[in-house]
């Protein structure tokens, strides 16, 4: 069973702006947009920035280095230069708590 951690607050949340946290050492972008929480590896699988720092739109996150945009909810990417997607993680929200899962577990 996946083992699910508090990333951060539903009320730090800004709508389409991502939030970073690290999570047993792992580097996540937390999002609130279109009335739902996602939960994206925050590192960018073609430049290895960080994608929390760039723009949400249409429920994707753009990488601000080259424009690469990933689909928050499979991680997949959208457009050039990017070719590999970006892992996803499930999001559980309990009261104001944020609680995201990176476990590889099933």
């Amino acid at each position: 069973m996946a083992a699910f951690v508090r990333a951060c607050a539903l009320s730090e949340l800004e709508d389409d702006t991502p939030k970073r946290v690290e999570i047993d050492g792992t580097p996540v972008s937390v999002v609130r947009t279109e009335g739902e929480v996602f939960a994206i590896n925050d590192i960018c699988s073609h430049a290895n920035v960080s994608l929390s720092e760039g723009e949400v739109e249409n429920c994707t996150i753009e990488c601000w280095l080259h424009g690469s945009s990933f689909d928050l909810r499979t991680g997949k990417p959208s457009g050039l230069p990017a070719t590999r997607p970006v892992p996803v993680y499930p999001v559980k929200i309990e009261g104001d708590d944020v609680l995201v899962s990176v476990s590889q577990e099933s």
